[in-house]
């Protein structure tokens, strides 16, 4: 038998659906995602960390589960037009409502995504919950999402026991994980680079003393502003002018730590058909994202340059530095779930380790 399900925006506005995955109630932020394919890498990437995530493509599921970009999953719950229960693809695994369930994410369906998408759009992003039981005073419990305040914790680790990778590559790499996924381990070790990887907590001293030839700063959630420590740890590495490479979170945690500001979007990117031009080159390339705050391309110093930005809104999607080795974009080149055409930065990076040695 169906279980009603509810989905109560922090403006009041609530949708009725039928709950699926976990049967519980979440409160987090709600976005969207424009993605038509990917889910599986929405589900898993730690961008969406303490997020409620609407597909905008109806139809969801129809591959099954196939093995994901990260091991578990980071979202808080998932709301979709329509779940498939008979998934046909040679790779599948499993259906999707089990991996939903396995995994903890209740998941709203039957909903007017369309109409979803459209509130969030016109008021921006905001709280709200997934709700097993419709609420007896919606104005109450909308008021009360709307004060709620969504956390978004980065890997930590004890430092102290982390070593450099096993491995002879032509190039030892160090990843800063703020949340990072498997892939862009993956795209470095495929260049011939020993990767090792540190947590979000870990200082300048931890990362220097593994004498990297570079550093991949990696992608991740929440207000990059808030993360004043890890800041300053970034401004103490960039000081020894060795190769960087930011990106997503990783990339304005960057700019920050040069003097850059970033700012919330009203509703952000996120999704695998963004567009975003190279102001060098002219060249426009398909791009994936998942983030919700912006380098302000008017607060950048004059060390820092705009190489890319976004078509839709002129927002800044990528930068050059000047007097050191470093580039960042905000943008995902490595990104299993979108297209690959930027995955060329990745070889970028790996000349400007070559040209220093």
């Amino acid at each position: 038998m169906e279980k009603k399900g509810y989905l109560l925006l922090a403006n009041g506005k609530l949708f009725e659906g039928v709950l699926r995955g976990a049967q519980k109630s979440a409160t987090a932020e709600l976005v969207f995602t424009t993605a038509m394919s990917g889910y599986m890498d929405v589900l898993t990437d730690p961008s969406y960390e303490g997020q409620i995530v609407i597909q905008t493509f109806p139809a969801i599921g129809n591959p099954g589960v196939i093995a994901p970009e990260c091991s578990g999953s980071h979202l808080s719950g998932y709301v979709v037009r329509e779940l498939c229960d008979t998934p046909s693809n040679f790779r599948c695994e499993g259906k999707l409502e089990d991996f939903l369930a396995e995994q903890g994410i209740p998941c709203l369906t039957g909903v007017d995504t369309r109409a979803l998408t459209r509130c969030i759009r016109n008021n921006g992003v905001m709280n709200a919950a997934i709700l097993t039981e419709k609420p007896a005073d919606v104005a109450a419990a909308a008021a009360e999402l709307a004060a709620a305040k969504i956390t978004v914790s980065l890997p930590q680790e004890d430092v102290s026991t982390i070593t450099t990778a096993a491995g002879e590559g032509k190039h030892h790499v160090v990843l800063w994980n703020f949340g990072a996924k498997g892939a862009i381990q993956r795209e470095l070790e495929e260049r011939g680079c020993t990767v090792t990887v540190v947590p979000a907590n870990a200082c300048a001293e931890d990362i220097l003393r593994l004498a990297p030839d570079g550093v991949v700063l990696g992608s991740g959630a929440g207000d990059p502003a808030e993360q004043t420590a890890i800041i300053e740890q970034i401004g103490n590495v960039c000081k020894q002018r060795l190769p960087m490479l930011g990106i997503g979170l990783g990339h304005q945690l960057l700019a920050l730590s040069q003097g850059a500001a970033t700012s919330k979007m009203k509703y952000g990117h996120r999704g695998g058909n963004q567009p975003a031009k190279d102001v060098k080159t002219g060249q426009v390339y398909m791009t994936a994202q998942a983030h919700g705050y912006v380098v302000d391309g008017d607060s950048l110093p004059e060390n820092i340059a705009v190489r890319y930005v976004n078509i839709n809104d002129g927002s800044c999607e990528g930068v050059d530095y000047i007097g050191m080795p470093a580039f960042s974009v905000q943008f995902h080149p490595e990104s299993d779930g979108g297209p690959l055409d930027t995955r060329f930065l990745f070889d970028r990076f790996v000349a400007m380790m070559e040209g220093r040695k």
